[in-house]
């Protein structure tokens, strides 16, 4: 990957050698952050002691003045740039975040200038193009071919849509039914750009909904119980968050386990076990839960009914069913085999 690195590093001095003025070339530095620090359009007016607005007017006239130099080959370094850039986003489904294509092209982690040396060589190049950032989008490059910034953000605004209207995460299959795109690829790509989107297990969603972007451990533990779709022990449940792709999943059993008894999601159907309430599982003792059942069908039921319904609910063995159903307070037997309310008067 060193190679690539020079690659870049040439196309970056070529293009800031053909800025002829000392101070154009210390705005174009500033603001990209080719040093490693992006300074707005006040601090470099304040430093160089004029307006904000003829910074801004500065910018995109050395920014077109550097396009025409590079279309009429004044920049001998930016073709081999534009290709290697081009080849890298062609392979990620020609768009890409520049955090995420930077760190392809170098095989490592980039620093904060190196971004900004690849986000400064597609604004200059008119073969790219570059989707600024801001609260809806990341950075982004694309290939121009394919559409510029705007084309961009409406391909990743109809995608948000589309996942909006469907109120629940969808498959890129699933998105793709819906549509226009000639792979999948190219549209998971787009999807990246959007700061609104997060994705989790193959599942695209809104960045706010917990089950595609949990945040905290209560809702890592609902992801968890909702792929695994079924209950799970309190020991199972933090196994698994420490063997997943989340962010930050270093957690200890214990405090999984304590956020377990506090979310009301979550209830304890067993000794340690866990199931959603979604699932139909009923909160409180065998006691509460038979007391429930009987209340719910409004007449006496047999021992093997209330076993089975209790089950549902609950992964207790029979036997402790059986002896809370002889609870005189609570239950009582009204002929051989059936049970009722002990303050009911139906026999």
């Amino acid at each position: 990957m060193e190679q690539n690195e020079q690659i870049i590093d040439e196309a970056i001095k070529g293009s800031l050698n053909i800025i002829e003025q000392d101070r154009e070339r210390e705005i174009i530095s500033r603001r990209f952050g080719l040093t490693g620090y992006k300074e707005t359009l006040e601090q470099i007016g304040d430093m160089l002691s004029i307006t904000r607005e003829r910074v801004r007017q500065l910018e995109k006239a050395i920014l077109i003045r550097l396009r025409v130099g590079s279309e009429e080959g004044q920049i001998p370094a930016l073709p081999a740039a534009e290709k290697l850039i081009i080849r890298n986003l062609s392979e990620a489904g020609r768009v890409a975040k520049v955090s995420a294509l930077a760190d392809k092209i170098y095989g490592r982690e980039t620093t904060t200038s190196e971004r900004a040396g690849l986000a400064f060589l597609a604004s200059v190049s008119s073969s790219l193009t570059v989707v600024d950032e801001n609260d809806r989008y990341h950075q982004a490059i694309g290939i121009i071919e394919y559409g510029d910034d705007r084309d961009i953000k409406k391909r990743v605004d109809k995608i948000v849509e589309v996942i909006k209207a469907n109120k629940a995460p969808m498959t890129l299959d699933e998105l793709d039914s819906k549509l226009d795109y000639e792979h999948p690829s190219y549209l998971e790509a787009t999807a990246t750009v959007s700061k609104l989107l997060a994705t989790l297990n193959g599942f695209w969603g809104l960045a706010k909904w917990p089950t595609v972007n949990p945040k905290n451990i209560r809702d890592k533990i609902y992801v968890i119980l909702e792929n695994n779709k079924q209950p799970m022990h309190f020991s199972d449940i933090a196994k698994a968050i420490s063997e997943s792709n989340f962010k930050r999943k270093n957690v200890t059993t214990q405090a999984i386990h304590n956020e377990l008894i506090k979310d009301s999601r979550f209830v304890l159907i067993g000794r340690g076990i866990y199931a959603l309430d979604t699932w139909g599982y009923k909160k409180g003792t065998v006691s509460e839960i038979i007391t429930a059942i009987l209340e719910e069908a409004d007449k006496p039921l047999s021992r093997e009914e209330i076993v089975r319904e209790v089950l549902h609910s609950r992964k207790v063995k029979e036997t402790t069913i059986l002896l809370n159903l002889q609870n005189k307070k609570l239950f009582v037997k009204v002929d051989r085999n059936a049970y009722a309310l002990a303050d009911t008067d139906k026999a």
